[in-house]
């Protein structure tokens, strides 16, 4: 899957015990909380979006879960600890003494008994910019992503500076893939940054694996302010630079509960619309099924996502459309 943030996090859990071999391919632009400090500080990148991933994908085993619990550790005091992650320390840590990020993902996958691959899509130092529709551009993920003014401008679009280069394992993963999962997670900080890297982009479109967009829940303000399912999917198209329809788009069909829309209505947050007539020019096939976990907050739940991904990959791929041309009178 390619993405970043609690969207793989939830992906993969779900995945995780299903009967199929895992690689996530991870964004590397992060540059808030904890992932930012360690960045700015030390000059490493950041490791918040891989530990997730990590987690999602340790074993169901006592060390697993404790490695679990460990690396989902959040300090809440101590002069310069506060707020840190203890994954991300020890991330950081492992990749002072093994001298390189690679071997510390490595090192930090065997602690965790991971099943599957996680990958950085680069390993380039890149920062993420993004140009607003009045020329404004901000510079920094976690600039673009908290920014509270103009909310009513939207995303032109978004860039890497400097350019960044593929981490070469994951264009390998990309390639002998049945399917590609695009999302969910935040459409311009945590899943296009990954088709800006050189030759994702181009890969995922050579391959022949299913590709499949799962789509967010609700909308952001700021990024995705009136975004309907559609809006999603032609954002991916544009970045992947293709015109080819995708194969799947999974939404939510459950109804959500009215207390939380309110409170999330109050952040000018809400429901993303299926927009079926305009997705139809798209995607190949909609798959709208209950995948909604309503807890404090609106999440996809991990293993009703995990059962529709895993239906998708194993029917037969949805045949291209057949356009027919209007009958010529006379």
């Amino acid at each position: 899957m390619v993405g970043g943030g609690t969207g793989s996090h939830t992906t993969l859990t779900g995945l995780r015990d299903e009967d199929c071999s895992l690689a996530a391919v991870v964004a590397m632009t992060d540059s808030g909380g904890s992932s930012g400090r360690l960045r700015d500080e030390l000059g490493q990148l950041p490791p918040g979006d891989i530990r997730q991933c990590l987690m999602a994908l340790a074993a169901e085993t006592p060390q697993g879960n404790l490695m679990r619990r460990l690396f989902d550790y959040r300090f809440s005091s101590g002069n310069g600890l506060s707020g840190h992650s203890f994954g991300n320390l020890l991330l950081t840590v492992l990749t002072e003494v093994t001298g390189n990020t690679i071997t510390a993902i490595e090192e930090a996958s065997q602690l965790l008994g991971v099943m599957g691959q996680v990958l950085p899509v680069t390993l380039t130092h890149s920062t993420l910019v993004a140009r607003l529709e009045n020329g404004e551009e901000l510079a920094g993920e976690s600039v673009i992503d908290q920014r509270r003014v103009n909310l009513d401008v939207g995303i032109d679009y978004i860039r890497l500076d400097p350019k960044a280069y593929v981490y070469p394992p994951v264009l390998d993963a990309i390639e002998q893939a049945d399917a590609i999962i695009l999302g969910p997670g935040d459409i311009y900080t945590s899943v296009l940054p990954n088709l800006l890297v050189e030759n994702v982009a181009e890969t995922i479109n050579a391959s022949p694996a299913v590709k499949i967009h799962i789509c967010n829940l609700m909308t952001k303000p700021g990024e995705s302010d009136r975004f309907k399912a559609s809006t999603f999917v032609k954002a991916l198209m544009d970045y992947l630079g293709t015109d080819r329809p995708l194969d799947y788009l999974v939404f939510n069909d459950s109804p959500f509960p009215p207390r939380l829309l309110q409170r999330y209505a109050a952040d000018q947050q809400y429901p993303v619309e299926l927009d079926r007539e305009e997705c139809d020019q798209v995607v190949k096939e909609i798959v709208a099924r209950p995948v909604l976990a309503a807890g404090v907050y609106l999440r996809h739940d991990a293993k009703s996502l995990a059962r529709v991904i895993m239906e998708i990959v194993n029917r037969p791929a949805p045949a291209p459309r057949t356009v027919h041309p209007e009958p010529v009178e006379g």
